[in-house]
């Protein structure tokens, strides 16, 4: 194990560690979880993508995820909680929300809800709603209840790039500016998780995700309504996003010469998102598969892929990773 920081040593200084890759056993957890508690920013895989997790009631710990990803101080951030119960200590919950949290937590759903918690304004980025979320992944589980506090975590990647899936990518983007990776293996679900938020008692679809939204409303019994407008209320609205660092080519048949083609249902190929024409299982290959085209070619493809289910937020996230880093 590497230089594990003490209380002392530079906390919330992003620029002199010595990051360590954690084992997710017990010793391991319950050396992230100190970490946290001490101030220290560590990421941790859940179901859908790794976090990047700082104690969400701690200003200055928090202020480290931001300069750690180089993230703007206007994207609010997601609370990580153990429980029902300490979800409910940090927002009012709706009869709507209560019903898809009892749905779906744990598991790739984040609901935008009233804040009345002890949470850092850095995490809401000024908002009066706070972002919350149980996550499935049973590491994740097992952090949040040894640290006993809300865990305030976006995507474990320098901001705008691609998200990470295993720990082998957040060591990538982040070694030496983060305290440590608890490596709980690749990310079964592959895509951030869908956000959902509430006018009144109207369902807004802030971000399509993980949870495809068919389900919430069939669950329901109602249609869910499109965000609109331009202003930042949720994590992953920024126009671009998800991006690699070559150009990014959408709804393409037939590849120029010198782009990587993605392939969706094309037959077998080490470039298939999914031969079958799977959405979830493209949803879990996509961000590895771009880090892969992006390390190997300047331009990089994607044949065209449905929109629905899990399809919608793939979409999503190409749009946003093709789109020009202003």
């Amino acid at each position: 194990m590497q230089n594990i920081p003490n209380e002392q040593e530079q906390r919330g200084d992003t620029s002199r560690y010595e990051t360590c890759l954690l084992a997710a056993d017990d010793d391991g957890i319950a050396t992230a979880a100190r970490l946290l508690a001490q101030g220290h920013c560590v990421a941790f895989p859940t179901e859908t993508v790794y976090g990047l997790g700082a104690d969400a009631t701690d200003g200055r710990a928090v202020a480290g995820v931001y300069a750690a990803k180089g993230r703007p101080a206007f994207n609010p951030l997601i609370a990580h909680v153990a429980n029902m119960a300490m979800a409910e200590s940090l927002v009012r919950m709706t009869p709507q929300a209560r019903r898809l949290a009892q749905a779906f937590w744990p598991g790739p759903l984040t609901l935008v809800l009233p804040r009345h918690g002890e949470v850092s304004d850095l995490v809401t980025a000024g908002l009066d709603t706070l972002a919350v979320r149980v996550p499935a992944h049973p590491v994740a589980h097992a952090l949040l209840t040894a640290i006993g506090r809300p865990v305030a975590a976006p995507s474990a990647n320098p901001s705008g790039r691609i998200s990470p899936t295993t720990a082998a990518h957040v060591m990538d983007g982040l070694s030496g500016r983060i305290a440590a990776v608890l490596d709980g293996g690749a990310c079964a679900v592959g895509l951030e998780s869908t956000i959902l938020g509430f006018d009144d008692d109207i369902p807004i679809l802030l971000r399509p995700g993980g949870l495809a939204v068919e389900r919430i409303e069939a669950l329901l019994d109602r249609p869910v309504t499109l965000h609109e407008g331009s202003d930042i209320t949720a994590p992953g609205q920024l126009t671009s996003h998800y991006a690699p660092r070559g150009a990014l080519r959408l709804n393409v048949v037939e590849p120029d010469a010198d782009e990587v083609l993605l392939r969706f249902g094309d037959g077998p190929s080490e470039w298939s998102l999914s031969a079958s024409g799977d959405p979830v299982e493209a949803a879990a290959n996509l961000f590895a598969l771009l880090r892969k085209a992006d390390a190997t070619a300047q331009r990089i493809a994607v044949m065209p892929i449905p929109t629905q289910g899990l399809g919608a937020a793939i979409n999503d996230r190409l749009i946003r990773a093709a789109a020009p880093n202003p």
